[in-house]
């Protein structure tokens, strides 16, 4: 049986809050031969964000929350890049060439958009309209994850809070997350969403007003699944009050 494009979970969760996860998966269609990689090279960083989706799992069990994950890698598409971005197709990752990627046709492209990034976005704008039809503005949490060390540099963040102009989430998650010892919290670190390059929050959350954060965190702390749960301890610890706020529900544009 094909994968979905995406996976729901807990989709008829009750909280005022919307979990996504855009690299949740390392799946690569039959049909692309593994893009011309070996099973070890897509189970690294490049293929997905490790740890990425059983965080994002626990957070939509214990917070009540809907989630929506993606269902194949980024290196077949990058659901979190514009499609006009060449890294939505990468031709190279963290130095690694991408045979199945190379001189892709622009049918070949509009093949990957069409089956599997925009089901994917098409999922969120469902829930999304789901809760407006429900007259409810929700929080949009995006879980990602990075690895301990880029271009020979460790880095030392546990967790990275990445946000522009809303405040209204990062913020009281900085000052929660700072509370506990032994986290190194980075503030719009190890990536800025200051970048122009997120599109899944920039697409769903901003246009709308809703009030959303990206979560990165460190692969090698979440790579297991006692890792994970640990981190989704800490998160739900931080997150819960934050959520439990009714003043957070509330459309607002920050420009």
């Amino acid at each position: 049986m094909i994968p979905p494009a995406f996976e729901l979970i807990n989709p008829d969760g009750a909280a005022r809050t919307l979990l996504l996860c855009d690299h949740a998966a390392n799946i690569v269609p039959a049909e692309m031969g593994s893009l011309g990689l070996t099973e070890a090279e897509l189970s690294r960083h490049i293929g997905w964000d490790i740890g990425a989706a059983a965080v994002t799992g626990s957070l939509a069990r214990q917070l009540d929350a809907p989630a929506v994950l993606s269902g194949y890698s980024r290196l077949v598409i990058d659901c979190n890049r514009a499609l006009d971005d060449p890294t939505a197709f990468p031709t190279v990752s963290d130095r690694l060439p991408i045979p199945g990627n190379q001189e892709l046709s622009g049918n070949d492209k509009a093949m990957r958009a069409d089956s599997f990034y925009w089901p994917y976005h098409r999922a969120i704008e469902a829930r999304l309209d789901r809760f407006a039809a429900a007259q409810v503005a929700p929080a949009i949490i995006s879980i990602h994850s990075f690895t301990p060390t880029m271009n020979e540099f460790d880095r030392p963040w546990h967790i990275g809070i990445l946000w522009d102009k809303d405040p209204r989430l990062p913020m009281p998650l900085l000052a929660g997350l700072a509370t506990i010892d032994g986290l190194v919290i980075g503030d719009n670190q190890p990536y800025s969403a200051r970048d122009p390059e997120g599109f899944t929050l920039r697409h769903h959350a901003v246009r709308r007003g809703l009030p959303h954060v990206l979560i990165e965190l460190r692969q090698d702390e979440i790579a297991d699944a006692a890792g994970a749960e640990r981190y989704a301890a800490y998160l739900l610890k931080v997150l819960s009050p934050i959520l439990a706020d009714p003043e957070l529900y509330r459309p607002a544009i920050y420009l």
